[in-house]
């Protein structure tokens, strides 16, 4: 098992990118839980989904999950227009599909989409530069 306080890599970005983080609560239960987690893990995910992704400027996306708490860091081009990126996304092949597959693990409605489950949430703090 990883050792959480070895932290994450992060590469350096050469271009000015925005970031968007983001919060979503699973259904609480250990064992759909951990089905979630499996349909991520980077041999399992369908390769249509970070390939829309990246069709619509997100750069880098990273999940975190604490208890049934999901937390995401996107990063996107700087230009990057949030309903537009997105409106084109469900036009993409499979996301509907993908958003369906993992929505029976996610709290909210049945056949709600990405934006709809997911809160966007506020920076309140940034280390200050010196």
């Amino acid at each position: 098992m990883e050792n959480l306080k070895d932290g994450y890599s992060v590469p350096a970005r050469k271009q000015g990118v925005k970031r968007y983080c983001q919060m979503l609560e699973l259904v609480d239960d250990a064992e759909k839980i951990a089905q979630y987690c499996k349909l991520h893990e980077s041999d399992k995910i369908w390769k249509e989904i970070p390939e829309g992704l990246r069709q619509v400027g997100v750069l880098d996306m990273e999940i975190y999950i604490l208890g049934n708490k999901s937390f995401m860091i996107m990063e996107t081009v700087e230009d990057f227009d949030w309903d537009e990126a997105f409106s084109k996304l469900a036009t993409l092949p499979r996301q509907i599909e993908w958003e369906d597959t993992v929505g029976v693990f996610q709290n909210g409605r049945p056949g709600a989409h990405s934006e709809e489950k997911w809160s966007l949430m506020r920076r309140m703090f940034k280390l200050p530069q010196y």
